[in-house]
Order: C-alpha cells, then sequence, then structure tokens
C-alpha cells in the first residue's frame, strides 16, 4: 500500500457520515389496495424496485469488500437513477482504490456536479488529478476541498493538505508549501512523508515525493527534521539538525540559506554571513538578496539594500517579496515614483498580501494622494483582520484536537 496515496479504505466507511447531503432510499412496501385483486405495477414501481435491489447488493459487496461486484451494481443503480450522489462517491472510491484514476475522477465530477459544496468529493477529484499528473487542476480542486471545510473528514483531510503541499513544491511555491505543512504540528505528525515534504520545501527542492533522487534522499531527510523543528519552535532541535545538515552538505544549494533563516531572528549578523555564503555557492540566488535586502532596509541601510532588491526583482519579476522590499527601500530613498510603481506591481502580483497594501498606502501618502492611502490601508485592515480571524480558528482547533490521534498521510 503506497503511504503517499489516500488508500484508506473509503469505500468501507459509512457513506452517510462523508455525505450528509445523500439519502439512501429504501423500498416501500405497496399499500393494500381495497380490491382483492393486487394493483398492476407501474414502470416507475418496478424501476425503483430495481434500483433499491441494485443499491442492497452493491452495500453487501461492498461491506464484504467485493469492489468489483459492489461497483457493478452502483452502476445499474445509477443507470436508473443518475442523481444519485451517494452512488457516484461510492463508485468514485471504489475506481480510486482499484487505482482507475481517470475513470474515478469522472465519477467525482458527476458527484459535484450535483452537489458543488461537497469537500469531500472536491478532496478526492483532487487526489484522482494527481495520480492522473492533472497538477493544475489538483491544486485547485484540492484547495476548493479544504476551503469548504473537511473537519469532519479528519484522515482525508490529512491527505488533501499533503497532497497540496507536495503541488506548492512542485510549483516552487515553497513558502506556502512550508506553511501548509506547518499544519501537521497540530497533531504532531512528524511522519517521514510529512518530514520529507518538509525537507524538500525547505531545500527549496521542486520534485513530487517519487521524484526524489536516490543520492538526495537523506540530505532531504535531515533538512526536513530541522524545517518540522524550526516551524515547531524547538530551537536546539533545529539548531542539531542544520548543524548536521552543514556539516555533510556545506556547499550544497540552499543549505546555507535556509540555516540563514533560521539565524535571522536570533543572530542577524550570522545570517548574512549565511546568505553571503549562499551567495558564493548559488550568485544568482534570488531568496538571498531579498533577505539581505529586507535586513539592510531594517537598518537603515538603504544603499546596501538598493542594488540587491534591485537584482532580485530582475532575477524573480513575479515574485512579490521582492518588489515591496524594492518598493520600501525606493520611498525611503525619497524615489516616490519608482517606489509606487514597484508596490504596486507587488499588490497586483499579491492582492491578498495585508504587507503589499501597507506599504503601498505608506507610499501613496507621501505622494499626496490621500484618497488613495485611505483605500489601501483599508484593505490592509481587511485583510489582517481575515488573517487574524484565520489564525485565531487554527489555534482554537489546535486546542480542541490537542487529544485526537495523531494522522498519517
Amino acid at each position: 500500500m503506497n503511504p503517499s496515496r489516500f488508500r484508506a479504505r473509503i469505500c468501507s466507511l459509512a457513506v452517510t457520515t462523508l455525505l450528509a447531503s445523500a439519502t439512501i432510499v429504501c423500498a416501500q412496501a405497496p399499500r393494500r389496495s381495497q380490491s382483492r385483486q393486487p394493483p398492476a405495477k407501474t414502470t416507475s414501481d418496478q424501476s425503483d424496485a430495481a434500483f433499491d435491489q441494485a443499491v442492497k447488493l452493491g452495500n453487501e459487496a461492498r461491506q464484504a469488500e467485493q469492489l468489483p461486484q459492489a461497483l457493478d451494481q452502483y452502476t445499474k443503480a445509477l443507470k436508473i437513477r443518475p442523481t444519485w450522489t451517494e452512488g457516484w462517491w461510492n463508485s468514485g472510491a471504489i475506481l480510486y482504490e482499484e487505482d482507475r484514476y481517470a475513470e474515478a475522477r469522472e465519477a467525482f465530477q458527476k458527484l459535484l456536479s450535483l452537489d458543488p459544496k461537497n469537500a469531500a468529493g472536491w478532496a478526492m477529484q483532487g487526489l484522482c488529478e494527481f495520480e492522473t499528473r492533472e497538477y493544475d487542476q489538483a491544486i485547485v480542486s484540492l484547495l476548493r476541498g479544504r476551503s469548504l471545510g473537511l473537519a469532519k473528514y479528519q484522515e482525508l483531510e490529512s491527505v488533501a493538505r499533503y497532497h497540496a503541499a507536495l503541488l506548492y513544491i512542485h510549483f516552487e511555491q515553497f513558502e506556502i508549501a512550508y506553511d501548509v505543512l506547518t499544519e501537521f504540528l497540530k497533531s504532531g505528525n512528524d511522519s517521514p512523508k510529512v518530514i520529507e515534504a518538509f525537507g524538500l520545501a525547505l531545500l527549496r527542492m521542486p520534485f513530487l515525493a517519487s521524484e526524489i533522487p536516490p543520492d538526495k534522499r537523506e540530505q532531504v531527510l535531515i533538512a526536513g527534521r530541522a524545517a518540522f523543528n524550526m516551524a515547531a519552535r524547538r530551537p536546539d532541535e533545529a539548531r542539531a539538525a542544520f548543524d548536521q545538515l552543514l556539516s555533510r552538505y556545506p556547499n550544497a544549494p540552499n543549505v546555507h540559506y535556509a540555516f540563514g533563516v533560521f539565524l535571522l531572528n536570533q543572530d542577524a549578523d550570522t545570517a548574512l554571513k549565511e546568505f553571503k555564503r549562499e551567495l558564493d555557492i548559488s550568485p544568482q540566488h534570488q531568496p538571498s538578496m531579498v533577505q539581505m535586502a529586507f535586513e539592510y532596509l531594517k537598518r537603515d541601510d538603504y544603499n546596501t539594500a538598493l542594488p540587491l532588491a534591485e537584482k532580485a526583482v530582475q532575477l524573480a519579476p513575479k515574485m512579490f517579496p521582492a518588489r515591496n522590499v524594492l518598493g520600501r527601500v525606493l520611498l525611503e530613498l525619497g524615489q516616490i515614483d519608482r517606489a509606487i510603481k514597484e508596490l504596486e506591481e507587488g499588490a497586483r502580483l499579491a492582492p491578498t498580501s495585508p504587507e503589499m497594501h501597507y506599504a503601498l498606502g505608506r507610499a501613496y501618502r507621501r505622494a499626496g494622494r490621500e484618497q488613495d492611502a485611505k483605500r489601501e490601508t483599508a484593505l490592509f485592515q481587511k485583510l489582517q483582520d481575515e488573517y487574524n480571524a484565520r489564525r485565531n480558528a487554527e489555534l482554537t482547533g489546535r486546542d480542541a484536537d490537542s487529544n485526537q490521534p495523531k494522522e498519517k498521510p
């Protein structure tokens, strides 16, 4: 059984729990007629009876783990009643269990056409699309399921989260992947797969789990342990893992950068040295330039920050943090028009980033554009309030889940 896939015997679960909106249609006895002759059965009655029989046989076969026979019966039932949402779920789950991902995806698509707010259906469709390598669609489906809420389906939520993180890594959105992976901390899940994903995010390796080269696996696992402990705010354990990583892979890409990020809030001078070391190894390392530019901005050393920020934007014009730091440095240097241009582009690239709108509001105010400044400040406050609400909900959820068993992807 492949631990990276959702192989939790979905089909053997009580489907009424997973699909609260689905109802099992039970056969009802016909009313007795006042006449001694039994009433003639209508086509509708015969259809209902055939549907009920197929459902009954399908459920019995599923409970006996006779999945092909169950699928045959559910298929018969769906031909009679194609709006039966539970049947599409059952069929999709069985097809997924049998590695028939394209067919399973179609079943979940049918389910979602009937019940578009079914969070579990979206998650399962995303997992199917992951297996069929439709990665662009898979991330959309998985995020849709997560946004609709998977709290009732803990195992499915765990697997959807894991695969979403892998896809963010695949798309080189490493910081977002790291944030998604930190959600595993609430259940204390430090399974090898989770640690491995943390390592890929920390080392900025755009691999899926199955794509990790054998000679990189040890490095990824050590980095993953460092990242997990860093996220868990266990600095001593994180430092020990980083020391091991640096001693074994002193010249590997992103190792010094990751260590620098870890050190920033503890020893910024040493962190800067690590970023410079990363640039010695990889002269075009844009994330190191961004981190250094932010640190020099913090120190009011704008002239040192400026070329780093400009180079970072040149190397990765679609990365909004580089636009953010460049715009802020330009604003401090009095180049207000250039600052606004960079910050506007950053806000366009990251419209939900509170930091981008806050910085843009400051720039507008410096330019005397008070109405624009008020608009951006209000948007910043709205986004910040939404972030705080999500954060509080997450912390509340962690407290509520503290006694739950650990979940494994």
